[in-house]
């Protein structure tokens, strides 16, 4: 199995994957741009990729590839849709760089708190300011805000619960139970989760649902000079939005990810947010430690071990979360040639797609079920015809999955 990694990868995940006996190449400096091109020459069967943006274009370049793996988390890099669309699995290592963000979330807050950069800038250009850096609010006391208590807010909690913080927190499937058992307080929304918060921190996925999540009505709810953490994903904040409030309101900002960020790992980037004196920014380095890095190696070499003896996909994202099938037709049938293209013969001709095929061999191998999920219900002519059209069938059977 021929893999191609397109980006910075650990020795050890490099190693590894040659173990499993995969033809490796390693080009981690190919621009995003020219991944389409590289993929043509190559002809992968496996793309890993860090951050770096992988295009529809990309995907179809690669006519073997049936498979990309994010050495990461989220996977909005990743043309997931061009991916669907052409049989391609796309596969991510969640919770692997949670502590890695956690301890980012802390010192972008730390940053916001103390001025960090612009005592670190002043002094540079030769320049003492104690009267002015002397001011600072502390955070011993302060209200941490979270929302998303998944991995990453769970760990920020813990670390903020050790700088003596109170945290009150917000998640979709955060019950008031889950709460009190980690010693947060439960809020219902997260508008709620923005006015009691003297600092605020995302950490929700980057998807259609969470765009802009962060607009003008929860940063309204915010407090007059609080602070806001970012490391999830640059398209949850309006940011046109932002600055108004940075303005309006004194909000201090630590973001690590922005709207529009360059594809590859380095480039000019020119961006309103990010040079603003209220922002403290990193450049999307949240995950970007070597323990983090070493451990997202280790879960390419589980998934990739997982792909090459049995073909599953471990941690695959683009799996039909609800089959639109309606009808499971259970076939049980003397295992020889042939049984299962006369099924699928009858089947095709009066225009029913197949979902699913499932082949449950009994003891012995002489006999095996057939369970097929269609969209949509055969006439009974078709099942007699099943029936009947070839000696090895032993019996046919068709149950609803719910109502067509």
């Amino acid at each position: 199995m021929r893999v191609l990694i397109a980006e910075k990868f650990e020795k050890v995940g490099v190693d590894g994957l040659k173990e499993l006996g995969c033809d490796v190449i390693h080009n981690p400096d190919v621009p995003a741009e020219d991944l389409p091109a590289l993929m043509r020459e190559i002809e992968p069967d496996v793309l890993i990729v860090r951050g770096k943006k992988v295009s529809g274009e990309a995907i179809k370049a690669g006519t073997r590839l049936s498979l990309v793996i994010r050495a990461g988390a989220g996977v909005d890099s990743i043309d997931v849709k061009a991916a669907s669309n052409l049989g391609v699995f796309v596969a991510n290592c969640p919770g692997k760089n949670s502590i890695a963000v956690a301890e980012l979330v802390i010192g972008l807050i730390c940053a916001c708190d103390r001025r960090i950069p612009d005592q670190t800038a002043d002094l540079r250009a030769g320049r003492w300011n104690k009267k002015e850096y002397s001011k600072a609010r502390g955070l011993y006391g302060r209200t941490l805000g979270i929302v998303g208590m998944g991995q990453i807010g769970n760990e920020v909690r813990r670390r903020a619960q050790a700088f003596g913080m109170r945290v009150v927190a917000w998640s979709r499937n955060l019950t008031t139970e889950d709460a009190e058992r980690m010693g947060v307080e439960y809020c219902a929304t997260p508008l709620d989760v923005a006015r009691h918060s003297d600092v605020l921190t995302i950490n929700v996925a980057g998807n259609v649902e969470t765009e802009k999540f962060i607009n003008a009505e929860f940063l309204d709810a915010m407090k007059p000079g609080a602070y806001l953490i970012n490391t999830s994903r640059g398209n949850v904040i309006d940011e046109a939005a932002l600055l108004a409030a940075i303005e309006k309101k004194g909000l201090r900002c630590g973001l690590d990810v922005y709207r529009g960020e360059p594809g590859s790992p380095v480039g000019e980037f020119r961006s309103e947010l990010a040079q603003h004196r209220g922002v403290y920014g990193t450049h999307h380095v949240g995950a970007s430690t070597d323990q983090a890095q070493i451990a997202i190696a280790h879960e390419v070499i589980r998934i990739m071990s997982g792909y090459v003896s049995t073909h599953e996909v471990l941690n695959c994202v683009n799996l039909h979360e609800a089959s639109p099938a309606t009808h499971v037709l259970s076939v049980r049938h003397r295992n020889r040639p042939g049984v299962l293209s006369h099924v699928f013969r009858a089947i095709a001709d009066e225009s029913i797609n197949v979902e699913e095929v499932e082949n449950i061999n009994y003891h012995g191998g002489e006999a095996t079920c057939a369970r097929v999920h269609l969209v949509g219900c055969p006439k009974e002519s078709t099942l007699e015809r099943i029936r009947t059209g070839n000696e090895n069938i032993i019996s046919v059977s068709l149950r609803p999955i719910r109502q067509a």
